[in-house]
């Protein structure tokens, strides 16, 4: 299990949107977000802000430098730009992010990088679902977008 994770405000939204964010904690233990992603997944009342105000396993940690935001602000949206410095000041050992922009300047930072769909599959590997099959559907259902290419990736590398 990575000892340093920082997560973005996509897979937050995702899975606390379908009632899940838990499987972050099951397959993770503690996770760190910067403030401006809980800001992000705060800022309206709802299901996904309360599933994320009551996971006390959730740091919300502040960013050391503020100059560095300045470096990314073409591409990139604040709490993208807060999870790159973030994962960089507390040398994690993995980010999960789900924007391709994103993930192509985490890679680049040398990060070690995954989105959504990969915390699902780590999640059956570990036996914490039993298929990742229906819980793409309720991300589907739930406004969640996938690429229909990267669906039969994921399947097929779950064996389903």
């Amino acid at each position: 299990m990575p000892k340093t994770v920082i997560v973005n405000s996509t897979p937050l939204i995702a899975l606390a949107g379908i009632g899940e964010l838990e499987i972050l904690r099951s397959v993770y233990g503690q996770i760190n977000i910067p403030k401006a992603v809980y800001n992000e997944v705060t800022v309206k009342s709802g299901k996904v802000s309360d599933a994320v105000r009551a996971a006390d396993w959730i740091n919300i940690v502040e960013i050391k430098d503020v100059d560095s935001k300045k470096m990314y602000k073409a591409k990139l949206h604040a709490g993208e730009v807060e999870v790159m410095i973030l994962a960089q000041e507390m040398d994690a050992d993995l980010v999960i992010i789900d924007d391709n922009a994103a993930k192509k300047t985490a890679s680049y930072l040398g990060l070690t990088v995954v989105g959504t769909m990969a915390v699902l599959l780590k999640a059956k590997e570990l036996k914490i679902i039993c298929d990742v099959s229906s819980y793409i559907d309720k991300l589907l259902a739930d406004g969640f977008y996938v690429s229909p290419k990267v669906i039969s990736i994921v399947k097929d590398l779950a064996g389903e």
